[in-house]
């Protein structure tokens, strides 16, 4: 199996190779056999677009999740792999510390994920679980040559920075008018990051999930 034909297939549905890591044999938390996970999420500014024109989107809950589900578990067969996500469940699968073994994402100076390419954007629909071994690309934290660090002093009431994450804080803050900008444009720290400015997300996406988060 080439890379590359796994990426043709995830790009048909615009969706992406994050990165993904070996897995040792026997190792627990995997499904037997797994000799590579690799991580899948959006895949570029048409992903949003490409996502409503989709069955799921019919008024009932949790379309994205259901959509998820299906086209990466139709890819999952296709492929001989199995399919994991990050929600639902039981069991829970650690998508954080599977990201940080990728050599594709680091944590952030806000302690959030950042990609190499997508920045403080990256998110996760699933991951594939293969029995093949493969060669996986890495890149360059991208935090080490980010002099400004603007993500550090980027959200108004201080709810996210180097000490961590104050949830009260930044739910209190998007109840005011000034946090209209975060629910309709997405964090202003995940924006502030340089790689997440080059990454080209609608912020119709954004608004959607922040929607989520503080509903």
């Amino acid at each position: 199996m080439a890379l590359a034909q796994i990426e043709t297939a995830l790009a048909a549905h615009h969706l992406a190779l994050l990165g993904g890591f070996a897995v040792d044999p026997g190792e627990e938390g995997f499904p037997p056999g797994t000799r590579t996970l690799l991580l899948i999420g959006p895949g570029g500014p048409g992903y949003w677009s490409h996502l409503k024109a989709q069955p799921e989107c019919d008024g009932a809950p949790d379309p994205v999740d259901r959509w998820s589900r299906r086209v990466i578990g139709r890819l999952a067969c296709d492929l001989g792999a199995k399919a994991l996500f990050p929600f639902g469940g039981p069991p829970h699968r650690p998508f954080f510390a599977w990201a940080l073994r990728s050599g594709r994402c680091w944590q952030s100076p806000v302690r959030l994920l950042v990609h190499d390419r997508q920045g403080l954007w990256i998110s996760f629909r699933g991951a594939l679980a293969l029995r093949e071994a493969l060669d996986l690309p890495t890149a360059p934290n991208p935090c080490d040559s980010c002099a400004a660090k603007p993500c550090l002093s980027a959200c108004p009431p201080g709810a996210l920075g180097a000490g961590g994450y104050d949830l009260p804080a930044c739910h209190g803050f998007l109840d005011t008018a000034e946090g209209g900008d975060c629910l309709t444009g997405g964090c202003l720290v995940r924006r502030a990051c340089p790689v997440s400015a080059s990454y080209a997300r609608m912020p119709e996406q954004s608004a959607y999930h922040m929607g989520l988060f503080h509903r």
